[in-house]
């Protein structure tokens, strides 16, 4: 098998436990068992924000790789350094993952979000194509002025998984998986849940406690505040094989997300058969459909708690949904689909700049 070299950057640990860790990871793999040679470079944890020593490790990373080399960088570090990036576009084939457009998670403050849009779009300029891991990026990117053939969607996959064991005790084990961050909704979880403290259920948030020390911080003070220590528990990140077991021992699947690409959590639910209590943002409505969850709009708090409450209040209601999981979850997106269809893009990016370097040569 012809083999192919790709430098990968990306900021902070790659083990870390976030959708957008695990996408990596996952691709990474992926291509390896395709042939791919694949060398992997930290840049520093402080990228989305990086610090002047950041972007000088980034500069000399870069300057360190042969020329025309393919190089993929994630989007946490490459929206954030335009000005690293201009100074070798010529030389490298730099190509973006973006998870989630950087300016998403600043859409309170309208002055910053511009800002951070304006440093993206600089950013984005460098490269000669973009992967997007949903449609909604996807549509943010076009809004920066790409064109539709820059830009390809490689929606995350998942791994067969057996159906989740339904609780015998009436109690309903419902499961979160979220970062901690303001973005994915866990105060209004909490609001919407407090008023349904006579019915039976637990809940068990499973997500980085460390990328947002504010939100944590209200978050547990909501807890506090609502008398729901004893029924929410906060876990922070978990390793895999506990998480799939947390899978597989709940319930019902909530999440009270403002935006997402794409939502590998409510995928990975529904590929263990649990129904799914959301919002309508990234691929979600795709995912769940009408018979395996309940959706509402993001940041709508009344009409998150009617969903609760109906699900809660009604067995007869969640061990429907629970059903439609059951059969959505046959035709979800198998992993070894996407690293495939990533692994024919990269080729045809590589064949490209080939032809364009024997062109100048000529």
């Amino acid at each position: 098998m012809k083999r192919r070299a790709l430098e990968f950057l990306i900021p902070g640990d790659i083990r870390s436990a976030t959708g957008g860790y695990v996408y990596d990871r996952r691709i990474l793999a992926e291509l390896r068992e395709r042939g791919w040679t694949v060398r992997v470079h930290a840049l520093d944890a402080s990228f989305p924000h990086p610090t002047g020593a950041a972007l000088e490790h980034a500069e000399r990373v870069l300057a360190g790789i042969q020329p025309q080399t393919l190089v993929l960088i994630d989007g946490l570090a490459l929206s954030a350094m335009p000005g690293v990036l201009r100074r070798h576009a010529a030389r490298l084939v730099l190509v973006a993952l973006i998870h989630m457009p950087l300016s998403a998670g600043v859409q309170s403050n309208p002055a910053r979000m511009r800002e951070v849009q304006r440093t993206e779009a600089d950013a984005l300029r460098s490269t000669r194509h973009v992967f997007v891991t949903g449609s909604v990026s996807c549509d943010a990117l076009l809004g920066y002025g790409l064109a539709p053939e820059q830009i390809s969607v490689m929606e995350p996959g998942t791994d067969e998984a057996p159906l989740a064991r339904r609780s015998p005790d009436g109690i309903v084990r419902m499961l979160c998986v979220a970062t901690v961050h303001p973005l994915k909704g866990h105060e209004l979880l909490i609001d919407a849940l407090a008023p349904l403290a006579s019915l039976p259920w637990q809940l068990t948030c499973i997500g980085s406690l460390r990328r947002s020390s504010d939100t944590v911080t209200r978050v547990r003070a909501r807890l506090q505040q609502r008398g729901l220590t004893d029924r929410i528990a906060l876990l922070g990140e978990v390793q895999p094989a506990a998480l799939a077991r947390h899978y597989q021992q709940s319930d019902l699947f909530v999440l009270a997300t403002g935006f997402e690409s794409y939502c590998m959590a409510v995928a990975e639910a529904l590929a263990c058969g649990l129904p799914v209590v959301s919002t309508r943002t990234g691929a979600i409505p795709e995912l769940v459909g009408t018979q395996a969850g309940l959706l509402v709009a993001p940041g709508d708090p009344r009409a998150l708690h009617a969903a609760l409450a109906a699900v809660l209040s009604q067995p007869g209601l969640l061990a429907s949904l629970a059903d439609g999981a059951a059969v959505v979850r046959q035709r979800l997106r198998r992993w070894s689909d996407t690293g495939e269809r990533f692994s024919q893009a990269l080729e045809r990016l590589a064949s490209r700049s080939a032809t364009g370097r024997q062109a100048t040569a000529s």
